[in-house]
């Protein structure tokens, strides 16, 4: 039996994607949900909120938050069927580094959430009357990297679960704390000392803080670019610790 490469192959990896991306395209509802849900979410709220100026304030971050939940746990159910089917196993006779997994299904998952995300900005910026006062591009940026993060924590949590709805019991340990702590419902400064403190470890925060900044200001700054590359430095490193703890097969 072959044993899977130590050194990832470009080759491999841009192929795992295009795998992905097949499968993805031909399931119908799982595509809808990952590209049309954040959109059909942030048009309910506006409509709650019936207030342009509530919804330019609240939008922003959410537009971080919904892609981020969303693509957590399509992805750590789509790996763990892979899994459970017998599909990686199959995949992990081959000389293929777990890295080569992994990084294929970020950049396919990362070619999806960049259409989500430009589907849901493109939507609030124009019918829903989203106004910011930075870059719109720097607004993509930012979304696509915190859908990404969640893709890449979904990846990681995908190899501590056993069944799909274990998967789904990962959500509120994984999204939820960040969710709340994020700065969404409240300031962090404001926070006991405790949460607030939990807050500066969670990455989602620094995705708000990022949004929040693009919202009122087009000056790009130390502390936005900081933001960044927490942000991306999370996910990077999310899926470095899947390829460490991806298993063959489901016990």
């Amino acid at each position: 039996m072959r044993t899977p490469s130590a050194v990832m192959n470009p080759a491999i990896t841009m192929a795992t994607a295009q795998r992905i991306l097949t499968q993805v395209r031909h399931d119908h509802r799982t595509l809808a949900l990952m590209i049309l849900l954040p959109s059909l979410l942030l048009i309910l709220l506006r409509f709650v909120f019936n207030s342009e100026e509530m919804f330019s304030r609240a939008a922003p971050a959410l537009l971080a938050v919904f892609p981020f939940a969303i693509m957590f746990i399509v992805t750590s159910i789509t790996t763990l069927r892979e899994r459970t089917t017998g599909t990686l196993e199959r995949l992990m006779t081959m000389p293929m580094a777990k890295l080569d997994l992994l990084f294929g299904y970020a950049i396919a998952f990362g070619m999806v959430a960049v259409l989500q995300v430009s589907v849901a900005a493109t939507i609030s910026l124009t019918w829903l009357g989203l106004e910011i006062g930075g870059s719109v591009w720097t607004l993509l940026v930012i979304a696509v990297l915190d859908a990404l993060l969640g893709m890449a924590l979904g990846l990681f949590a995908s190899a501590f679960a056993t069944t799909e709805f274990q998967a789904v019991q990962f959500m509120p340990a994984f999204v939820m704390p960040q969710v709340l702590l994020c700065g969404l419902f409240a300031p962090r400064e404001s926070m006991h000392v405790v949460l607030e403190w939990a807050s500066n470890v969670m990455p989602l925060s620094y995705a708000v803080d990022a949004l929040n900044h693009v919202t009122v200001s087009s000056d790009i700054d130390g502390t936005l670019i900081r933001n960044l590359i927490i942000v991306g430095g999370c996910g990077l490193a999310a899926l470095v610790l899947g390829a460490a703890t991806l298993r063959r097969r489901t016990p």
